[in-house]
């Protein structure tokens, strides 16, 4: 019988258990402290890190969990799950709202619960995918930081305790346009750092994540069509499960100003393609090479009920934004690696002030509004306030693959 938590272990991220079990005990009484009888509010809930994140703070029993994601169908599926687990324990106040975390509706929920103790904000376009033309680009942007800054305003009237927004590892030594709108993010959100506690983390890949290309290998099977990844592309992966402990210890034990990173062994990574071909292998059948989709695709159609064997097509990566590795941290990043077992720390880096933040946005602003704004016009804003970012582009994005 397949196991997708056992494939995982075994064959993408190569651990037994959770990378991060040794600093969640160690900081337990902390945790607890700081979460048990707490008012908690999670943006972007109903994706896989935010509610991989809420199962985990569940464990130690917030007073209220307030729920906020767009997807509502998601959202109902978060709720059937936790009200169905024998052992994550659901708050007696808990509550989800499907409303984009924009609209004014925030403010009068914020105003009714008089602010939160804990706010994590996991909404987010995550993916190179939506960088392919002004349009999605401007959506990105909007979504990661311009609307991202309306919230860090609001909770500047209500602050809590701890703050948490997810990032990214594209966003160091950014390539791509969503790298390096969540680098412009981090600034972002850090200049508040003096006005309450602000923390981010920037991850790996999350192994079957929704959304992600591993995730659509069992889309594929299900529908009798080809598998296609990169050969030429290395990535760090975490389990489901420990993208939410990533983001419970950075949120709880983070200083101000700080972002955190999973300690992977380079050593480690893994090659979509070789995933896939463990994948086949382990749900019974045999990769079958492909050169093109078309052919692939002919085959998998005619394919016989029982064939032993899978068509997948392998190529070298020649989308816009797509390094063959990716990396936690920068040259000019200060780095505390011995607080915890399993989190590095990037305790400074070097940060756009809150003027030059807001320079940038009203730059951004500005180019929006012009109905012939292009493409090319954003990448040189974000390079002009990023210095780290130099955008690869090869006129070609992941919408024009399989």
């Amino acid at each position: 019988m397949f196991s997708l938590e056992r494939f995982i272990s075994e064959y993408v991220t190569l651990r037994p258990g959770s990378l991060f079990e040794p600093d969640l005990k160690a900081n337990e009484a902390t945790l607890r402290q700081e979460i048990e009888g707490r008012k908690v509010l999670v943006i972007g809930g109903a994706g896989s890190i935010g509610s991989a994140f809420i199962k985990e703070l569940c464990l130690f029993r917030p007073a209220t969990l307030v729920v906020v994601d767009i997807n509502e169908n998601g959202l109902v599926e978060l709720t059937r799950e936790l009200r169905s687990s024998a052992v994550i324990p659901v708050p007696e106040d808990y509550r989800s709202y499907t409303l984009n975390f924009a609209d004014p509706i925030m403010k009068r929920i914020f105003r009714m619960e008089k602010g939160f103790d804990v706010v994590a904000n996991f909404s987010a376009h995550k993916h190179v995918r939506s960088e392919k033309d002004r349009f999605s680009v401007q959506a990105l942007i909007e979504n990661n930081d311009i609307k991202a800054a309306g919230l860090m305003e609001l909770l500047c009237e209500f602050p809590p305790k701890h703050f948490f927004c997810v990032s990214t590892d594209k966003a160091a030594g950014p390539v791509n346009i969503m790298g390096a709108s969540k680098r412009l993010m981090e600034d972002m959100i850090m200049s508040y750092s003096d006005r309450f506690p602000v923390t981010t983390a920037r991850f790996a890949n999350v192994a079957f994540s929704n959304g992600s290309l591993p995730k659509s290998f069992l889309d594929r099977l299900e529908l009798r069509q080809p598998l296609v990844a990169p050969k030429d592309v290395l990535r760090y992966f975490v389990s489901p499960r420990e993208s939410g402990q990533i983001c419970l210890l950075a949120c709880i034990l983070g200083r101000s100003g700080e972002i955190f990173f999973p300690k992977l062994d380079a050593s480690r990574m893994k090659g979509f393609s070789e995933i896939a071909d463990a994948f086949l292998r382990a749900k019974g059948y045999e990769p079958l090479p492909f050169e093109n989709d078309a052919d692939a695709r002919a085959y998998a159609a005619s394919m016989p009920e029982d064939s032993k064997v899978w068509p997948v097509v392998y190529t070298c990566s020649d989308t816009s934004g797509e390094k063959p590795a990716e990396e936690f941290f920068v040259q000019g990043e200060s780095l505390d690696m011995d607080r915890l077992r399993s989190l590095g720390v990037v305790t400074r880096s070097p940060r756009l002030s809150k003027a030059q933040v807001q320079e940038c946005f009203a730059a951004l602003g500005k180019l929006f509004e012009r109905e012939d704004f292009s493409k090319e016009e954003v990448v040189g804003i974000l390079e002009r306030y990023i210095p780290s970012f130099h955008h690869m582009e090869t006129g070609k994005n992941l919408d024009q693959k399989m």
